[in-house]
């Protein structure tokens, strides 16, 4: 549980293990996401974080009043204060006394893809908001929700991801900004970005292919294959698996329709390439997922 996590050993997490600070829990959580518990207890203390590559979010369980940011005279740490550390950020902090904190760790990618489906932009126009204290009641909530739950099975640790899930959503909502340094060239114009998401959303019970989504943009196949990885972050046939995946997760956390017609409404072929497409996507088959949701 507590073992090095290998993406992450150069940065956030291997500076925290470099100082004088408890790991009290770790996990991998799926899709790249991971969480650590931190205890520090310190006269005074300097940290620093350097481009570390991925994405922190920090929420203050406890402590953290005389904590500060060099370059933020004046703001202090406290229970349920928040920050974001995007993967660009640098930053120096005064660590002094008592902190209990949540880390959640994850890549630039997991943060902006869902950018197109919740934000109607590009996942390349958008990054994590540097903010140091602020406050935000529903991810603060989702964050202790993520500490009270286990993180020990497989049942555990996918309702741990989903928590996770819905507060990288929120955090995408109140803490996503416009790259500074934003030189858009090429990709598609906006208006056919949404036609082309609005269908494929429309259209996940059906076979789809490139060949109708480039007739729908009014280009060539492989016009259309370049220009969609470059607005849409991805490959049309990666956008569409991931969608299937997540259509397949929501109608499971409802918890009503039958596995067989899942499959049938997210667009695969049988059950059985409905459990193999979604156990190596979420880590557990379709059944076992809507057992650990349902608690």
């Amino acid at each position: 549980m507590h073992s090095r996590p290998p993406l992450i050993s150069h940065a956030v997490f291997n500076t925290m293990s470099g100082t004088n600070a408890t790991l009290e829990r770790f996990a991998w959580l799926g899709d790249g996401l991971a969480a650590a518990i931190w205890k520090r207890e310190t006269v005074e203390e300097f940290t620093s974080y350097v481009q570390p590559g991925h994405h922190t979010l920090s929420c203050y369980l406890g402590g953290g009043y005389r904590t500060e940011r060099a370059g933020v005279p004046g703001r202090y740490g406290a229970p349920q204060q928040l920050c974001s550390m995007p993967d660009w950020h640098e930053s120096q902090w005064v660590v002094r006394g008592h902190v209990h904190m949540l880390h959640v760790y994850f890549m630039p990618e997991h943060f902006t893809r869902r950018a197109v489906a919740e934000l109607d932009r590009e996942p390349r126009e958008l990054t994590l908001a540097d903010r140091t204290y602020f406050e935000n009641p529903r991810i603060v909530q989702l964050c202790e929700a993520l500490v009270r739950q286990p993180w020990n099975d497989t049942g555990q640790l996918l309702r741990a991801n989903e928590i996770t899930h819905e507060a990288l959503s929120e955090l995408l909502r109140s803490q996503a900004i416009v790259r500074r340094d934003l030189r858009l060239r090429g990709g598609l114009a906006p208006l056919v970005r949404r036609r082309l998401a609005d269908y494929i959303e429309q259209h996940l019970a059906q076979p789809i292919t490139l060949g109708e989504l480039a007739q729908l943009a009014c280009m060539s196949e492989f016009h259309l294959a370049r220009m969609f990885r470059v607005s849409f972050g991805m490959p049309p046939s990666s956008w569409v698996a991931q969608h299937r995946i997540e259509r397949a997760r929501a109608l499971l956390k409802a918890g009503k329709l039958p596995l067989q017609q899942v499959a049938a409404a997210c667009g695969y072929a049988d059950l059985s390439h409905f459990s193999h497409r979604f156990s190596k996507a979420v880590g557990a088959p379709p059944g076992r997922y809507r057992q650990a949701l349902a608690g």
